[in-house]
């Protein structure tokens, strides 16, 4: 344990020192593929420093912060895009729109632009930091109850995963915005979720409810680009659907590096195609609804393809995803560090 509390300041020295990099030097050259290049060894630190982390909680969240969301948000400040162009006349700002997870809400978005830094009405740091303790709750009684998992059905247990995967998403990116809300006191932040059970098809729970701040990372840097050069191509009815499917991709390639991190072992690719699977099926969906529904020839109510929709994530989800988790023991090995963690605060008690 302190090896990897080590190891995790080791990093965040790294990652810092790496964005100051960024926002003194690498802001004042020219956008585009200059930038570009200059950005590109921090690119390249920040995919590989996590893996330093061994932990499953602390290195999985890591790669999802730094490897993927920082990246992602570097590669559009090289073009002067993105939450990070212009950049915010505090560095503290700087490093808080590149590793946090959150998006202030329009009304607020000047105080992330430094014309109202570090004032502002009263914080809602205490109203983040139960919801944070009340996600941890919520995960502390899964934990307890794995202690009596060998008199679980299996199906009952994939459940209990995907609640623990669903409430260590909100866990996270509930602690993640409590540092932007003391740094900006006063500012509203954007949900992080959209009610995932009440979405009303796939393109409805991915592009709409389901993690929101990926979604949007991947629509700045996937989903417009290709669409804009699928329009000049195949024209603009159509343009989404290539433009769907390599977001999709492009998320698989990222969970892809999640699992890698987790499993430490050669990828079987089963996470990327689950995504791939969910990209022909919303682009199976787009052309439908651009078919059918638009034209008033055929339209299912949202009664009926909501839960058909959930049903297909849960089931491809426990197929391609959940399995390779359960083959690998990772479960164990969650339980197993979970307990550590326990032991650890009591001998410092």
């Amino acid at each position: 344990m302190e090896s990897e509390l080590n190891n995790l300041i080791k990093l965040w020295v790294l990652t810092t020192f790496s964005l100051s990099y960024c926002y003194h030097i690498s802001a004042k050259i020219s956008k585009g593929f200059p930038r570009l290049v200059s950005i590109f060894p921090v690119i390249f630190l920040l995919s590989i420093l996590p893996f330093n982390i061994h932990g499953f909680h602390l290195g999985a969240a890591h790669v999802f912060v730094l490897s993927w969301m920082a990246n992602f948000k570097l590669l559009l400040f090289a073009f002067d895009r993105g939450p990070l162009s212009p950049p915010p006349e505090n560095f503290i700002l700087f490093i808080l729109a590149a590793c946090s997870p959150f998006k202030i809400k329009e009304n607020s978005v000047k105080v992330l632009k430094g014309e109202t830094p570090f004032q502002g009405n009263e914080p809602r740091v205490p109203s983040l930091i139960l919801e944070a303790v009340n996600k941890a709750s919520l995960l502390t009684l899964l934990f307890y109850s794995y202690n009596f998992k060998q008199y679980f059905h299996k199906h009952v247990l994939l459940i209990l995963y995907f609640f623990h995967t669903f409430l260590s998403i909100q866990f996270l990116l509930a602690v993640a915005a409590i540092p932007a809300q003391i740094c900006l006191p006063g500012v509203e932040l954007e949900p992080q979720f959209n009610a995932p059970v009440r979405a009303t098809s796939l393109q409805d729970f991915w592009g709409r409810r389901w993690n929101l701040r990926v979604s949007e990372a991947l629509r700045l840097t996937i989903y417009s680009p290709i669409k804009t050069i699928s329009s000049r191509v195949i024209g603009s009815r159509w343009a989404s659907l290539p433009a769907v499917f390599a977001t999709f991709v492009s998320s698989g390639f990222m969970h892809e590096l999640i699992y890698y991190h987790i499993i430490r072992k050669k990828p079987t690719w089963e996470i990327t195609w689950f995504f791939v699977l969910q990209g022909v099926l919303v682009d199976i969906e787009i052309f439908l609804k651009k078919k059918l529904v638009a034209t008033e020839k055929f339209r299912l109510h949202e009664a009926i393809s909501g839960p058909l929709a959930l049903a297909n994530i849960a089931l491809t989800a426990g197929w391609l995803s959940y399995t390779q988790l359960l083959r690998n023991g990772v479960d164990e090995k969650v339980i197993k560090e979970f307990n550590a963690i326990v032991e650890f605060f009591k001998r410092s008690t």
